[in-house]
């Protein structure tokens, strides 16, 4: 069978002789185990060299359009910023279109106005209007990669981000352990029940729960901005005096945690996702318990590059699930 270079490419690239590589492409008998890892080096050589020779002058265009408070976004942005160099030879350029609420209509009209563009990182609603937006990109050309949440109805390239169900089976997991036998109801503070990724957080921390016997307390619709979220947590903490502990899928902690203060009321277990600012400093002062975590300049990457494989100037790579990092006050990354 042919092999995509030939064997006196591979050779020269090796310092191997020509009949060696023949014998290593054709699994002849006799040849060293170090001898394969030679060759199949230098094929992994030549395949960055082709993809460097790819890239070199290339100019890409990239917008990031978000639905998402504003601490997250100035988070994913930096991630974003940073690893644009990394492309090199090529030049990617990137263009942020983020805000903290609006509706759907919104939603599709910004993503109808992209123009120019090589592809779209997208964190959006899982609506039919978003996933028919998304197939008209496709359509036209923009590849568009979905990131921490999903809308798989559509024509997207990829999903970059965590396995949200693990996350949120995860979360109940440390609830759990943490509570132990103490009888505590659990409040769950979601931004908006349209975004898939928080809705598959809160359905795998539900059934992590069952059986537990705790009750389980839902506030949404805040779009995990503080002013909103704490008068929500506020209502639902006079209406249940038995809520103890919280997982926040959907973010707003800083007023989480001041809705408990101001009632006077202990929270015995937090569980946030995203190492934001708030998170952090919330973290550090020990008014968290712990935070689930994933490195947002992988993330970063990772979406990059699916969008440059789409457009065949990278080698196809699979993209997986990012890690989930279990960040305690003690193990904060710098």
């Amino acid at each position: 069978m042919a092999h995509r270079y030939k064997v006196r490419e591979i050779a020269q690239q090796s310092g191997l002789s020509e009949a060696t590589v023949d014998r290593v492409l054709n699994n002849r008998p006799g040849v060293r185990e170090t001898t394969v890892a030679e060759v199949n080096q230098a094929i992994a050589d030549l395949d960055k060299q082709r993809t460097q020779l790819r890239l070199n002058g290339r100019r890409y265009l990239v917008d990031v359009v978000m639905q998402t408070p504003q601490r997250f976004s100035d988070a994913f942005r930096a991630a974003v910023e940073a690893e644009l160099p990394a492309f090199a030879p090529a030049m990617v350029r990137a263009r942020f279109h983020l805000w903290e609420s609006g509706s759907v209509p919104e939603m599709v009209d910004a993503l109808s106005r992209i123009r120019g563009s090589h592809g779209v990182v997208l964190k959006a609603q899982d609506e039919p209007e978003v996933a028919e937006a998304v197939d008209r990109l496709v359509a036209g050309g923009v590849p568009v990669v979905t990131y921490a949440t999903d809308v798989p109805s559509s024509a997207r390239c990829a999903y970059v981000g965590i396995d949200n169900h693990g996350a949120g089976v995860t979360a109940a997991y440390l609830v759990n352990q943490w509570l132990g036998d103490a009888p505590s109801d659990v409040l769950i503070t979601l931004s908006r029940a349209v975004f898939r990724g928080e809705g598959e957080r809160e359905v795998g921390f539900r059934s992590g729960l069952r059986g537990s016997g705790r009750a389980i307390v839902e506030v949404s619709d805040s779009d995990g901005i503080d002013a909103a979220n704490e008068r929500l947590v506020l209502e639902a903490l006079e209406r249940n005096p038995g809520i103890g502990a919280v997982y926040s899928p959907g973010g707003g902690n800083t007023a989480t945690v001041a809705a408990f203060e101001r009632l006077g009321r202990r929270c015995h277990v937090f569980v946030a996702h995203d190492l934001d600012a708030d998170n952090r400093r919330l973290l550090r002062d020990g008014r968290i318990s712990v935070v689930l975590h994933n490195d947002l300049r992988a993330d970063a990457r990772s979406a990059i590059r699916s969008l440059l494989q789409w457009h065949g100037a990278l080698p196809a790579e699979p993209v997986r699930p990012a890690p989930i990092q279990v960040v305690t006050p003690y193990n904060l990354p710098v």
